[in-house]
């Protein structure tokens, strides 16, 4: 009896001394089995039930400051409750509310972001940012216009991003920097969601380190073939720091294996999309940003962008690589440079 009480403290010792032993940055940067496994909880079912619910019918085209939004701004707090993530500075409450007077005459009701924080367990005065705008078109003449890929596509990314960052730290691989996760309104409308965000923000803006804007990532481009499925545009990630573009050509090569597309990228890009998301609020202020994007088609802005004509497997496999490249930035010992810094353009 003796004996088998002496082996029990044995044991008993082991496990606390296993349990108290802390995972390192490189540690969370180097095993693929780990990261990878909170990679692979982003799934196409999950995938599909958000899309297929952001682009109902009950939620009439989610127009900035209508019901439709309201209901997909209060859809989005559930979900980051359902996921245990807490909102604004660690308390329940995700929505940052932007007042009629700054939506520039453009709604003729309120409107709110919705914001959720995972605050990380070294550098917690260090966020990175991951986002998409929620808002649509609403209803014209009696169609409702949807909004499947634009951008509810992008909005169910954050989730499954943000879920699977949860999914971690509940196993104790939580992330060594913060994260934001943060659903724009008002983008349809001229950036005015993040535009608002950028100039009364949350946390302060020295504190952001990057920012992972998701819009567009459920569909094939018109200037793809219709076959092309494994592909992303990637804009931005070489602008302000040579090492976010790396960190996400690594991720790629790594994990996901995407061919990444830096046709958009180009300075000299007629169709600017640079400035034509809301990343743009946050790069304005040398925060290094990527804007992850599959390309316009031809249901871009009407009626027919709707929840069945997305692909899922590939906007999954699109939202991992954002994970991937997440985890690096927030886990890595150095914050990222920017050494590209550009003049700040006026708000």
């Amino acid at each position: 009896m003796k004996k088998i009480f002496i082996a029990l403290i044995v044991l008993a010792t082991f496990l606390a001394c296993k349990s108290n032993i802390k995972t390192t940055s490189t540690d969370l940067t180097s095993s693929s089995e780990i990261i990878t496994k909170f990679g692979n909880t982003i799934n196409t079912a999950d995938v599909k039930e958000h899309i297929y619910v952001l682009a109902s019918d009950a939620f009439e085209g989610r127009q900035t400051g209508e019901r439709g939004q309201k209901m997909a701004a209060e859809y989005l707090a559930d979900q980051y409750k359902k996921f245990g993530i807490l909102g604004i500075n660690g308390a329940d409450d995700y929505y940052q509310y932007i007042p009629v007077e700054d939506l520039n005459n453009k709604s003729e009701n309120s409107s709110e972001n919705v914001i959720a924080f995972i605050e990380g367990s070294e550098k917690p005065n260090e966020i990175l940012v991951i986002s998409s705008h929620y808002d649509h078109l609403g209803i014209h003449d009696n169609e409702t216009f949807f909004g499947a890929d634009d951008n509810a596509s992008g909005t169910t990314a954050v989730l499954e991003i943000a879920q699977a960052f949860a999914n971690a730290k509940k196993e104790g691989y939580g992330p060594k920097r913060s994260i934001l996760f943060v659903n724009f309104t008002g983008e349809e409308k001229g950036l005015l969601g993040s535009k608002y965000f950028s100039n009364n923000p949350v946390y302060p803006l020295k504190n952001m380190i990057a920012g992972l804007n998701i819009d567009m990532i459920g569909r094939i481009g018109k200037e793809r073939e219709p076959n092309d499925d494994n592909y992303v545009y990637v804009i931005g990630a070489n602008r302000l720091s040579s090492e976010l573009h790396n960190i996400n050509e690594k991720a790629n090569t790594t994990y996901t294996h995407l061919e990444l597309d830096y046709t958009y990228n180009e300075l000299d890009d007629p169709n600017k999309f640079y400035n034509r998301s809301d990343h743009y609020n946050l790069a304005k202020h040398n925060i290094p940003i990527i804007f992850y994007f599959n390309g316009v088609h031809a249901d871009y802005h009407k009626a027919t962008d709707t929840k069945e004509k997305i692909n899922l497997e590939l906007l999954k496999k699109r939202a991992q690589l954002v994970f991937y490249t997440a985890w690096e930035i927030v886990n890595r010992e150095d914050r990222l440079v920017v050494d590209k810094a550009s003049v700040l353009v006026k708000s």
